[in-house]
């Protein structure tokens, strides 16, 4: 892994706890799917959106009102976790570029962001709308949009999904160990990192800048 430029952030499982109920509400109203137990609403979310893709993206009206109005519902019911402040303000002390890259639609990314007064800490933001698709369409929007490459950007993720998403864009997918059985299951599928707090990323990226041999020869020189 080279240098980290940018990391990008997806609200929903990685900056908080978003319940499942909102968007197995979604797959069933909109998409005709069974209302299957799920304990995670980052999988549930992941899959409202495979549901979104696999419709070719388009929606109409009554659609896509239906889904915003119901991850409102998730923005209000979710739990932001406690160490997202006190880490984000590490690793911008330190210089590094943070974004959010999300599939939430704009409506409902503005409901997180503000009241938990998280602006601040981003350089950019693009969302479902924005970015004029989800899964993959935001992260290439933020990519695009902060002149980043591929391989100097981190996406946090805890889904399989999310791996997947990452890994096809050349991004170092780091997986987020919300969930220890999950944790276990998707590092076999080859993240390029793992941490179970965000606290631990400002840690992760000073261990690669110290491997970084053009940087550690600047050190020596």
């Amino acid at each position: 892994m080279r240098t980290v430029k940018g990391i990008l952030f997806e609200p929903v499982g990685c900056l908080a706890e978003f319940p499942p109920a909102p968007f197995l509400e979604i797959a069933s109203r909109l998409f005709g799917r069974k209302r299957k137990f799920s304990a995670s609403g980052s999988r549930a979310f992941w899959h409202v959106l495979n549901l979104i893709e696999s419709a070719g993206g388009e929606l109409d009206d009554a659609g896509k009102e239906l889904i915003e109005t119901l991850e409102l519902q998730a923005v209000d019911g979710s739990s932001m976790y406690e160490d997202v402040v006190p880490a984000l303000s590490e690793l911008k002390a330190m210089g590094v570029k943070l974004y959010v890259a999300s599939s939430l639609s704009g409506v409902a990314l503005n409901r997180f962001l503000r009241p938990n007064s998280l602006n601040v800490f981003f350089s950019g933001r693009w969302d479902r709308d924005s970015a004029g698709g989800a899964k993959a369409a935001p992260l290439r929007a933020a990519i695009l949009g902060a002149s980043l490459k591929p391989e100097n950007v981190m996406y946090l993720t805890d889904t399989l999904e999310g791996l997947k998403t990452a890994q096809a864009l050349g991004l170092n997918s780091i997986l987020m160990m919300n969930d220890p059985d999950d944790a276990r299951r998707l590092a076999m599928h080859n993240p390029s990192g793992g941490i179970v707090s965000l606290h631990e990323l400002a840690d992760f990226i000073r261990f690669l800048a110290a491997q970084d041999p053009v940087r550690a020869g600047n050190r020596t020189s």
